[in-house]
């Protein structure tokens, strides 16, 4: 599929990759639709779009609710007529041990609202979205593409109980999604990121992000970009589907 002239709905799209993944796909030339949770987070991704010549329009849209979901992308193919490809890449962190233990007593547990927010966005978030998204590919019938951000905690990560189970869940659906999806023309594909330079490593102080650095092979963190790269390779290569590339820069946790 070539990018220019298709319409891609990318989620979590205010910040880092989901900004990465709109800026290179608005300069491939293709129209850009914005979801997040909050519409004037997504001002600066949807002037960084237009300036680049391309139609942009940013939805505020709670990923892990049904109905908002579906009214997006509703909204998607009335403003645009199409609905060519969606990146399912919004996500939240919240971090815990599953036990915390102080000389042989448990002091901390990982809560269920911790658990149950990461599983509600970054896995039933992912579901609702390329249910829906592919639900209008069908009745559209022009096929598409449905990309979904896992990440390396996919493997197992310590301190991502609920992480880790979301992203190796978004792994897993893509296999299924695209044995399923490939008759009406809908390839499913992932690509999961190791630790890459978004807001949240960031602002690390500099002797811990030296910490997360240190077992990576290539030394350094992943670029948005090089993961929005990674995910145009999906886009563009007809015989990709049902299959997860791991950027991680060689780390194998």
């Amino acid at each position: 599929m070539q990018i220019k002239d298709k319409t891609v709905v990318i989620t979590g799209a205010a910040r880092g990759i989901g900004r990465a993944l709109a800026q290179r796909f608005a300069a491939q030339g293709a129209n850009i639709a914005l979801l997040d949770l909050n519409a004037a987070d997504l001002e600066p991704a949807l002037k960084q779009c237009a300036a680049l010549g391309v139609r942009a329009m940013a939805y505020a849209t709670d990923v892990s609710v049904e109905n908002q979901v579906s009214a997006a992308l509703d909204q998607v193919v009335k403003d645009f007529g199409a609905l060519d490809v969606i990146v399912n890449n919004a996500g939240i962190v919240k971090d815990a041990l599953l036990l915390k233990v102080k000389d042989g007593e448990v002091v901390g547990k990982m809560t269920l609202q911790q658990w149950q927010a990461v599983i509600d966005v970054n896995l039933t978030g992912v579901f609702l979205c390329a249910r829906e998204a592919a639900a209008r590919m069908v009745k559209l019938a022009k096929g598409g593409v449905i990309v979904n951000i896992s990440s390396i905690s996919r493997h197992g990560n310590q301190g991502q109980s609920n992480y880790t189970a979301a992203k190796s869940g978004v792994a897993s659906m893509t296999v299924v999604w695209a044995k399923e999806l490939a008759r009406y023309g809908i390839r499913v594909g992932c690509v999961a990121p190791g630790f890459t330079h978004t807001d949240i490593l960031a602002s690390m102080k500099p002797e811990v992000l030296e910490k997360v650095i240190a077992p990576v092979p290539l030394k350094r963190l992943g670029q948005p970009d090089e993961i929005a790269h990674a995910t145009q390779f999906i886009i563009e290569n007809d015989f990709f589907t049902g299959r997860c590339i791991d950027l991680d820069g060689g780390l194998r946790l």
